[in-house]
């Protein structure tokens, strides 16, 4: 991959290149930032970068040998680390680099934009999560005890490093402090708090902010062929994140029919329509995982436009015509006294769908929650 491939992060972009220039390449770099935002693929270009045999105008030439391995992610000098966990097909000491067919596959066919439980479906995990265990911590030591093959720089690229369990993380300090010569570690994470302290303090952090909207909608255009009017709706409910957007635009589903879901799902709660809500909630098992994550992400953002709205910053809300109108009425309905506990109960909603609990439990628990909070009186 390389560096014009990705849209946006031109910051990073830069400081990379410079950092190769001036023969400033720090041996252990976390790449931290949100989902969506660019990381896998700036690792992937930085390090083709780093080892390119003809490198010219700020990036590599992809057509020398090391880029061509590259670009297959087969170069024996490139390796990676990921959460992994038992299958049907491996049932003991799973290690990363007995799935690199399924890795090569998942990051060549989606161009590095896709997230961790994208990952897990790919390894058939159902309701397992994968982590980064000793095992692979001890493969790091011994994988890197050799000289390099070919390239000048052996590279290590730990993906979701915030997977690595915690007994596990022991093994790696002391060859992320002190690593063989020419090793470049390329830590990638999401959650900074749930890094452990001592990989912090032994990595160079490299902070990626969200995709603007004109990025997103430039990359999305570009990765799925949609039309600008389509990106042009996706970029309001995917904020900066490329692989929700992604996944809007292949499901059909960009904004308009979350909005309108939403909308019919808030005026049940508010006339407290059990009976309906338990029909809507057998619709909701209909709709698939990712559609209800999707659905379950547009109110969150929706209670935020709300505080949005009656904080008196309107020309922040991300919304437009009827959407925008909604907002503005049911901001009487949202407000500092509710918005963060309904925030936390559909967050908590997200994570045991994500986690393949049943739909209409969810559903009708977190409707039930809704009522009583939309209930709850504004501050004066």
């Amino acid at each position: 991959m390389k560096f014009s491939d990705i849209v946006g992060q031109e910051a990073i972009k830069d400081r990379l290149r410079r950092s190769v220039h001036e023969n400033r390449v720090s041996h252990a770099q976390l790449f931290m930032g949100p989902e969506g935002s660019g990381k896998l693929s700036m690792a992937l270009a930085y390090a083709q970068y780093i080892n390119c045999l003809n490198r010219n105008n700020g990036d590599s030439c992809g057509v020398c040998t090391s880029c061509l391995k590259y670009e297959k992610l087969i170069h024996p000098d490139l390796h990676f680390i990921l959460p992994v966990a038992k299958t049907k097909e491996i049932e003991d000491k799973p290690l990363s680099r007995l799935f690199m067919n399924e890795w090569r596959s998942i990051v060549l066919e989606r161009k590095a934009v896709f997230n961790v439980q994208d990952w897990f479906q790919v390894l058939g995990l159902e309701n397992k999560q994968g982590i980064i265990n000793t095992d692979d911590c001890v493969e790091i030591i011994h994988t890197l005890s050799y000289k390099s093959y070919e390239s000048e720089y052996k590279v290590m690229i730990i993906w979701m490093a915030e997977r690595i369990y915690h007994s596990a993380a022991p093994r790696i300090l002391k060859i992320l402090e002190e690593p063989p010569d020419k090793t470049l570690f390329l830590l990638i994470a999401e959650e900074s708090d749930q890094i452990l302290p001592t990989i912090l303090s032994r990595t160079q952090l490299v902070k990626f902010p969200r995709r603007s909207d004109h990025d997103l909608v430039y990359g999305l255009i570009n990765h799925t062929g949609c039309t600008a009017e389509e990106a042009a709706r996706a970029r309001f409910i995917a904020d900066g994140n490329l692989n929700a957007a992604v996944k809007m635009v292949e499901s059909g589903e960009t904004g308009q029919a979350n909005f309108e879901w939403f909308r019919q799902w808030m005026r049940l709660c508010f006339r407290k329509d059990i009976r309906e809500i338990v029909k809507m909630g057998a619709e909701f098992l209909t709709l698939g995982r990712e559609r209800q994550k999707n659905l379950l992400s547009y109110a969150m953002k929706t209670f935020h436009h709300c505080i949005q709205q009656s904080a008196g910053i309107q020309d922040q809300v991300r919304a437009e015509a009827d959407e925008l109108k909604f907002v503005g009425d049911f901001s009487k309905f949202v407000h500092s006294a509710n918005a963060h506990q309904l925030y936390k109960a559909f967050n908590q909603a997200f994570y045991h769908i994500e986690r393949n609990g049943y739909a209409p439990a969810i559903f009708l628990d977190l409707s039930l929650t809704t009522i009583g909070l939309l209930k709850v009186a504004p501050p004066k």
